[in-house]
């Protein structure tokens, strides 16, 4: 077998077991499914009874029997309701079926979008992930629906309609397994082409929907750097791509429906030739012969329609290809089994290295370094030095690659993953808040907090005066990422949410770089009043918001190069004299 029919071979086998895979969703709703099975089989036995009814009127009409019309209309309005319940049955339950498969994909992938970990994030762009989410799903739910109704239904209408055919004459209707692996042939073909362009076409989609939503999430910096036309020729490019894949994709459904049209027709007209032989005219009656070429001419439509089922399933597939990629995703590992209601706060890093998996270089070297509880440490560097890698690696926000942490002297991974995060409260430079409202954002997290209790921290966070001043008080909504609100208000409502779950290890990441100076002097204060009782680290470039630390770290390209007191390193010290005269001399 040469490679490319053994990659074609591997991958036709591949897109089956995936549609296969998808159809496992069916076990849960095999009653529905039955009952929708039971409704196309209803409509294919009445299109076989239209072949006996015309059957029985022609007969009627040759022998001039009158006494067909107090029975023969009655049985015809019989078949059409037949047909009609068989049609009603089948779509909504087929629909029903391929709803509830849709909404438990959703369901999955976003359980399974919540436990990933943050490398997946970090190499997926979100375009690619709500593609797949909405795109995805979307074309696996006309593949379970559409798909599945015309299979089953057509199907089962061939079946019949040619088991019929074949019981009046098996000799004539020979015809068509000659056709059956020619339109086998041109399936198979049509499936490669359009997995190979449906691919492309998503992967274009994928990178348009993120550039619409840089584009929308960025507005503000795209109008001041005046970047609308390199955003529109971004744009405009990827929308470019996916037309032309697109086009590729209609061009290979355009040409595939009249082939296999073509095909049945010259089957239907071989029988037709046959049937007008002298010897089959001499052989059977005129009502006979009616009735079969009724049953032959009624094959070519639900042909036609099954035709098209190709094109929809290796749609489908490959929408399911897009959703069991996140749904495959390896969930963070969580292997843990320590738990501790509330941790005393005492941190040990030991000869920690790290860098990300699209990088070489190692963010952090051998990092070694103790906090003990309720201590205030301050984390002092240059842009790029590790601080906030080491914050995050904490709370295992990323894996710990060799060297180890231990909180109160277990080491992290040794925690559940849920239990040691609770034990964090973190407030970061990137502020997120979300389109509820105040109380909703404050709370956030599941507990069962009192209005009373989210105020004071509103007020220990210098943020309540503002709230109050808002339409609906505390009950007013944010917007999107909390645009209806200043850079500082917002700042305010993420340390706020860090008061009011009260952690023993609260880490601050830049948390003031938004404020006033007046109010960085309330939040300051308030949270050193915090610090008292838990342990601290606190993140930031201006040294004059960490001064008051218990000690200071000073990182310099990943390594920790000096610790003591402000104090204690400005007299001692290299690093941070450097670092202290370079912000108190611009």
């Amino acid at each position: 077998m040469k490679d490319n029919e053994l990659v074609a071979t591997t991958e036709s086998k591949g897109a089956m077991q995936t549609y296969f895979r998808l159809l496992k969703y069916l076990r849960p709703l095999a009653v529905p499914f039955a009952i929708s099975i039971v409704g196309f089989i209803m409509y294919a036995a009445s299109q076989a009874m239209m072949a006996k009814v015309m059957e029985m009127i022609i007969e009627a009409l040759n022998s001039k029997n009158t006494d067909a019309r107090l029975y023969l209309p009655a049985i015809a309005v019989g078949v059409f309701v037949l047909r009609g319940l068989g049609v009603f049955i089948g779509t909504y339950y087929n629909e029903y079926v391929g709803t509830k498969i849709v909404h438990s994909l959703r369901e999955d992938i976003f359980a399974r979008l919540l436990v990933l970990p943050a490398e997946y994030y970090d190499r997926t762009s979100q375009g690619q992930i709500l593609h797949r989410v909405s795109s995805g799903v979307g074309q696996v739910k006309s593949a379970v629906t559409n798909a599945l109704k015309k299979l089953i239904q057509e199907g089962l209408t061939i079946i019949v309609l040619l088991g019929y055919a074949f019981y009046l004459n098996w000799q004539l209707s020979l015809v068509f397994l000659v056709a059956a692996p020619v339109l086998g042939l041109l399936v198979s073909y049509a499936g490669k082409l359009f997995r190979k362009y449906a691919r492309k076409n998503e992967t274009a989609l994928s990178q348009g929907l993120q550039i619409l939503k840089e584009t929308l999430s960025s507005f503000m910096v795209v109008r001041t750097f005046g970047a609308e036309a390199y955003e529109s020729k971004r744009y405009n490019k990827a929308l470019a791509d996916a037309f032309k894949t697109q086009m590729k994709i209609r061009l290979v459904q355009a040409c595939y429906s009249p082939i296999s049209q073509t095909i049945i027709a010259m089957a239907v007209a071989a029988v037709i030739t046959l049937l007008l032989d002298p010897a089959i005219l001499s052989k059977y009656s005129t009502s006979e012969l009616v009735g079969y070429l009724t049953a032959i001419a009624l094959i070519p439509k639900p042909m036609r329609q099954l035709s098209g089922v190709g094109v929809i399933i290796q749609r489908g597939i490959i929408g399911a290809e897009l959703v069991f990629e996140v749904l495959d995703a390896d969930k963070e590992r969580d292997e843990g089994r320590h738990e501790s209601k509330k941790v005393k706060g005492d941190i040990e890093v030991r000869n920690l290295t790290f860098s990300y998996h699209s990088q070489d270089q190692a963010v952090l070297n051998g990092i070694s370094l103790k906090v003990k509880a309720g201590e205030m440490v301050a984390l002092v560097g240059r842009s790029g030095s590790g601080k906030s890698t080491l914050a995050g690696l904490l709370y295992r926000h990323y894996e710990v690659q060799p060297g180890a942490i231990f909180i109160d002297g277990v080491d992290i991974d040794d925690y559940r993953l849920a239990n040691l995060r609770q034990q964090f409260s973190v407030v970061g430079q990137n502020v997120t808040l979300f389109d509820d409202t105040v109380f909703n954002n404050i709370s956030y997290g599941g507990a069962q907090y009192t209005e009373d209790q989210v105020r004071e921290a509103l007020a220990r966070a210098e943020a309540l005066e503002f709230v109050e001043q808002l339409p609906k008080g505390i009950h007013s909504r944010v917007g999107d990422n909390g645009t209806k609100l200043s850079g500082g208000q917002r700042q305010r409502l993420a340390i706020a949410r860090a008061f009011l779950k009260d952690a023993p290890i609260l880490i601050l990441d830049e948390a003031t770089s938004a404020l006033d100076n007046e109010s960085e002097a309330k939040i300051t204060a308030a949270i050193e009043e915090l610090a008292k009782s838990r342990t601290t680290i606190v993140i930031a470039h201006r040294l004059s918001t960490i001064q008051r630390a218990n000690r200071l770290i000073v990182m310099e390209d990943g390594e920790v190069k000096e610790e003591g007191s402000h104090q204690e390193l400005l007299e001692n010290g290299s690093f941070y004299k450097r670092l202290y005269s370079a912000e108190f001399l611009e």
